[in-house]
C-alpha cells in the first residue's frame, strides 16, 4: 500500500516529517517498508504562470517566444509547445527548480534568444504521457501561487507492508486515523459524511436492476446511475495523488473509482449503462467452462465456483477482481452505472489463485470488507462524479442486501488489561485509545468498560484480548515491563520425544555434518523426479511452481542444498535435516507427535511425520597429508546411521531394497524391531546428473519408529559381571544373494540367553568357494553373569547356532 504523504496530512497532519510519521506507524500500528519520493525532489522553483504574448521565434519555425507573468515580473520564456498561446495560465519551473529526472534548470540561450525557465507538459512533471503540449491550468490560479499549493509537485510516499488482518490500512483514511490515534493531532471528518444530492428528473430503478442470485457469495451489491457525464482527463490534483499511490491515471471517469477505493479501501467498478442490456445486472457462479474478456486484453475461462457480474447477454466482469470489456466505459460513455458491493472473501481468493489474476479489488476483497464500507465509497464517488464529470445522479440507490452483520460488543475488564499486558493502564487512558480508534466506549460496571466494534474492524477485532492489544500498541509496546509469566510452581523442558530428537540431531552434528532448513514447499514435479510413486499435497495459493506441493521426502532439500554448495566449489558436502514431511494419508489414532499424531478434534489435511536425513557429497573426512580419503558410500552412511542410533539406544538393521532414486546393490531398507524405518544407499547415477552432483550417499529414517524403539526413560540395569566372556570364530560359506544381517540375525536367535553378541568380522570372495558363493566370519560371545563358561557348556548352543545357519543353506568353513 502507497500512501502519498500530502494526502495524509489533508486527513491528519500532526506537523512531522515523513520519517517520523513512518517511525510511528512502524512502531504503534504497521510496518512501513521504506519512505519513497515522487515527482520532483522538491517544489521549490515551480510556480503559476499567465502567457502575457506568445510569439513566433525568429530564428526556428517550431519554437514561440513567450512573455511570462511568474508573479515576480515578466520573464522570456521558450516553448516548443504547438498548444502555447497568450492568455493561457501555466506551470512554469522557474532557474534553479530541480526536475523529478534530477535535471536543474538554467538560464538558456535557444537559437538567440534567452530562455528564463521553462513552461511544463504533463510528462516533464511524471502526470501523465503527454509530451506534445503544455498544460493549461484553470485562470483562477494567480501568477506566482506556488504550483505545490495546486497539486503535489513533490511528495514522498508511504509504503507500508500490511498484515492480513488489517485491511483498514488499506486505504488512506484508515491509515490517517492511525496517526490521529497514536499523534493527537485532528482527525479530518470522514469524506463519506458527505453526499451528493439527486440532479436528475430519473430514479436510477428506472433504469437498472440488481439480481443476486448468490446472496451467500455477495452479500451486498449498491448500484447508482448519472448521465450528462463527460469523460475526459482528470484535474491535476487527482492524477498526483493516484501517480503517488502508484496508479495511471486513465480518465476521470476511471480515476474516481481508483481514487475512492485508495482513500476509503473499498473498491468500486463503473459500467458505461449504454453497454449494458436493459440495464439488468446479475450476480451468478459462472457455468463449466464460460468465457469472457477481461480489462487486460484476456480471455479467461472460469469453473462453476467463480462468481460473476452479468448483464443478459453473458458475464460482464469477474466478481471482486476485474471487470470485462464488453462493458467498459470509454470516451464516448455519457451514462455511468456504479456499483459498489461486497463479495466473499474466500471466494474472491480462490478465482483469483484459480486464474493466475491478482488486482487491487481483489487484494482488498480477499480480506473480506464489511457491507457497510460499500455505502461510504458511494457517497464518496457521488460527490467526485457530479463535482468532476459534470454527472447528473439519478434518484435513489439500488442496495441488495442480504444481511447487516451485527456489531461485536465486547466487555474489556481493567483487571485482564493489567494482566495480558503485565502492567497497570488506567482506564481513561484505554478508553481514550479505543475511542480515537472509533470504538464505542461505555462503563458497563466498576472496572467493566463496553465496547462496540466499528465497521471498518468487525472482522480484526471480535474478543476481549484484540481489545488489549489495541491498548496496548498504542500504549507503547516498548513502554511494557519484561516480566515473566506466572508459572505456578511448574518449569518448562522438553518431552521425552523432544530430548531423543536432539540427541539424534546432536551425534549428527558431532559426526560432521551441518544442518540445513529447507523448504516444506516443493515442485509437485519432485516425486517424479525421485521416481516415486507417491501423491503429493497440493497447496491452495502456491507461490510458485517450484512451492506448489508439499514435500513427501526430506531427499529434495538436501539434493538442493547439495547443489548449491557444490556449485560454489565446495568439494565435501555433509548435511543433515530433521524436520517433517507431509504425506496425504491418515495419521494413525494414536502414537508420537512425531508420526503426525497431535492432540485436537479435527482431523489434520495430511499427516506431518518427523523425519531425519542425510547427505554427504565427497569425502566425509577432511584430506590429510598422509592420504585423500574416498568419496563416502554406503558403509560411510551406515556408520554414520548405527552412531545415531546408538545415541538413544536402538540398534537397527538393514535389508536388501532398492528405491529407485538410488544406485542397485548399494541401497538398503532400514529396519528397527521388524519395522520398517527408512533407505539407506548411494544415489542413482541418473538422480546425480539431475542434481549436477559427482555422487553421493544419505539416508532417511523416521522418528517416531526411532524413538518408539528406544529405551531411553525405560531402562533396566544389570550387574556388571566380573566373569569373563568365551570368544569363538565362525566362518560359513553362503550364496551371494543371502544379506549378511539376516545370518547375523539367525544367530543371535539362536544363541540364546548365553550368546550376548554376535559381529561379522571378515567377508572373502575366492574361486576356491565357486561361483556365486561368498565366505562370511563371525566372532560370537558367550557369557554368563554368575561363572566363567566352558566349552562345553556353550557346545549345544553352538550346535543350535548351526543349525539355524544350515536353514539358511549357511555351510561351515574349515
Amino acid at each position: 500500500m502507497k500512501v502519498p504523504f500530502s494526502w495524509l496530512r489533508e486527513y491528519c497532519d500532526p506537523g512531522l516529517s515523513a520519517e517520523e510519521v513512518a517511525s510511528l506507524l512502524a512502531a504503534k500500528a504497521v510496518e512501513v517498508e521504506r519512505v519513497t519520493k515522487v515527482g520532483a525532489p522538491s517544489a521549490d522553483g515551480f510556480v503559476v504562470g499567465r502567457v502575457l504574448a506568445a510569439e513566433k521565434h525568429p530564428n526556428a519555425d517550431r519554437l514561440k517566444v513567450c512573455e511570462v507573468d511568474s508573479g515576480d515580473g515578466k520573464r522570456t520564456i521558450v516553448c516548443g509547445a504547438p498548444n502555447v498561446d497568450a492568455g493561457q495560465t501555466v506551470a512554469v519551473a522557474l532557474p534553479g527548480a530541480t526536475m523529478p529526472g534530477g535535471e536543474k534548470l538554467g538560464t538558456a540561450k535557444l537559437r538567440g534568444v534567452e530562455s528564463n525557465g521553462m513552461i511544463l507538459s504533463e510528462r516533464e512533471l511524471e502526470l501523465g504521457d503527454d509530451h506534445d503540449g503544455i498544460m493549461v491550468l484553470g485562470d483562477e490560479a494567480t501568477p506566482g501561487t506556488p504550483l505545490d499549493e495546486l497539486f503535489a509537485v513533490a511528495d514522498e510516499v508511504l509504503e507500508l507492508d500490511l498484515n492480513p488482518n488489517r485491511s483498514d490500512c488499506l486505504g488512506v483514511y484508515g491509515v490517517a486515523r492511525e496517526v490521529h490515534a497514536i499523534t493527537g493531532a485532528p482527525l479530518a471528518k470522514p469524506p463519506w459524511d458527505t453526499d451528493a444530492a439527486p440532479t436528475s428528473g430519473q430514479a436510477v430503478d428506472e433504469v437498472a436492476s440488481v439480481r443476486v442470485e448468490v446472496p451467500e457469495l455477495c452479500p451486498r451489491f449498491t448500484a447508482r446511475a448519472f448521465d450528462g457525464v463527460a469523460v475526459g482527463p482528470s484535474p491535476l490534483w487527482l492524477r498526483a495523488r493516484l501517480r503517488g499511490a502508484g496508479q495511471r491515471s486513465i480518465s476521470n471517469a476511471v480515476d474516481i473509482t481508483n481514487y475512492v477505493m485508495l482513500m476509503t479501501a473499498q473498491p468500486l467498478h463503473a459500467f458505461d449503462l449504454d453497454r449494458v442490456p436493459g440495464g439488468e445486472v446479475i450476480v451468478r457462479t459462472a457455468r463449466e467452462g464460460e468465457r469472457m474478456t477481461t480489462l487486460d486484453g484476456v480471455e479467461r475461462s472460469f469453473d462453476s465456483e467463480s462468481v460473476l457480474v452479468c448483464d443478459r447477454n453473458g458475464p460482464t466482469g469477474i466478481a471482486g477482481i476485474m471487470g470485462g470489456q464488453v462493458s467498459e466505459v470509454g470516451d464516448s460513455t455519457s451514462r455511468i452505472l456504479l456499483e459498489v458491493a461486497t463479495w466473499n472473501g474466500v471466494n474472491i481468493l480462490r478465482t483469483s489463485s484459480m486464474l493466475g489474476l491478482r488486482s487491487d479489488a481483489s487484494a482488498r476483497f480477499e480480506k473480506q470488507l464489511h457491507p457497510e464500507l460499500a455505502m461510504r465509497a458511494q457517497r464518496v464517488a457521488a460527490v467526485l462524479y457530479t463535482e468532476l464529470c459534470g454527472g447528473r445522479m439519478l434518484a435513489g440507490t439500488i442496495d441488495a442486501l442480504a444481511e447487516l452483520p451485527s456489531p461485536h460488543v465486547i466487555s474489556l475488564h481493567g483487571a485482564r488489561l493489567d494482566s495480558l499486558l503485565g502492567t497497570h493502564v488506567e482506564l481513561g487512558e484505554a478508553r481514550s485509545h479505543l475511542e480515537s480508534l472509533e470504538f464505542g466506549v461505555g462503563a458497563a460496571g466498576e472496572g467493566v468498560f463496553e465496547v462496540t466494534v466499528p465497521a471498518h474492524r468487525h472482522y480484526d477485532v471480535s474478543r476481549e484480548a484484540d481489545l488489549i492489544e489495541e491498548v496496548g500498541r498504542l500504549h507503547g509496546l516498548d513502554r511494557l515491563p519484561r516480566t515473566l509469566p506466572a508459572a505456578g510452581g511448574h518449569r518448562g523442558g522438553l518431552s521425552r520425544e523432544q530430548a531423543l530428537r536432539r540427541r539424534a540431531e546432536d551425534s549428527m552434528v558431532g559426526l560432521g555434518f551441518d544442518e540445513i532448513v529447507s523448504w516444506h514447499f516443493a515442485p509437485s514435479t519432485l516425486p517424479a523426479a525421485l521416481g516415486i510413486n507417491e501423491e503429493a499435497v497440493r497447496t491452495a495459493n502456491p507461490l510458485s511452481a517450484e512451492h506448489s506441493a508439499m514435500r513427501t521426502t526430506l531427499l529434495g532439500g538436501l539434493l538442493d542444498a547439495a547443489r548449491h554448495n557444490g556449485a560454489r566449489g565446495i568439494e565435501r558436502i555433509a548435511l543433515f535435516e530433521s524436520g517433517r514431511v507431509h504425506l496425504p494419508e491418515e495419521a494413525p489414532d494414536s502414537g508420537l507427535v512425531s508420526a503426525g499424531v497431535f492432540p485436537g478434534r479435527l482431523a489434520a489435511p495430511a499427516t506431518e511425520i518427523h523425519r531425519i536425513g542425510a547427505l554427504v557429497v565427497g569425502p566425509l573426512v577432511p584430506s590429510s597429508w598422509r592420504s585423500a580419503p574416498e568419496p563416502a558410500g554406503f558403509y560411510e552412511l551406515k556408520g554414520a546411521l548405527e552412531i545415531l542410533a546408538r545415541a538413544v539406544g536402538v540398534q537397527i538393521s538393514v535389508r536388501p531394497a532398492r528405491p529407485p532414486f538410488l544406485h542397485p546393490g548399494r541401497a538398503a531398507a532400514i529396519e528397527i524391531g521388524g519395522a520398517e524405518a527408512g533407505w539407506l544407499g548411494e544415489l542413482h547415477p541418473s538422480i546425480a546428473r539431475r542434481w549436477d552432483l559427482p555422487g553421493g550417499a544419505g539416508f532417511e529414517l523416521d522418528m517416531a519408529v526411532l524413538i518408539s524403539a528406544s529405551p531411553a526413560g525405560r531402562e533396566t540395569y544389570e550387574d556388571v559381571t566380573t566373569f569373563p566372556a568365551l570368544l569363538q570364530d565362525l566362518a560359513v560359506v553362503v550364496d551371494e544373494e543371502v544379506p549378511a544381517e539376516e545370518l547375523r540375525s539367525a544367530v543371535l536367535a539362536a544363541g540364546g540367553e548365553l550368546l550376548r553378541a554376535a559381529d561379522i568380522f571378515d567377508l572373502y570372495r575366492g574361486e576356491q568357494l565357486g561361483e556365486g558363493r561368498k565366505s562370511l566370519a563371525l566372532r560370537l560371545e558367550f557369557r554368563a553373569p554368575d561363572r566363567t563358561l566352558t566349552d562345553a557348556e556353550v557346545a549345544p548352543v553352538r550346535e543350535a547356532i548351526e543349525s539355524a545357519l544350515g536353514a539358511l543353506g549357511a555351510e561351515l568353513r574349515s
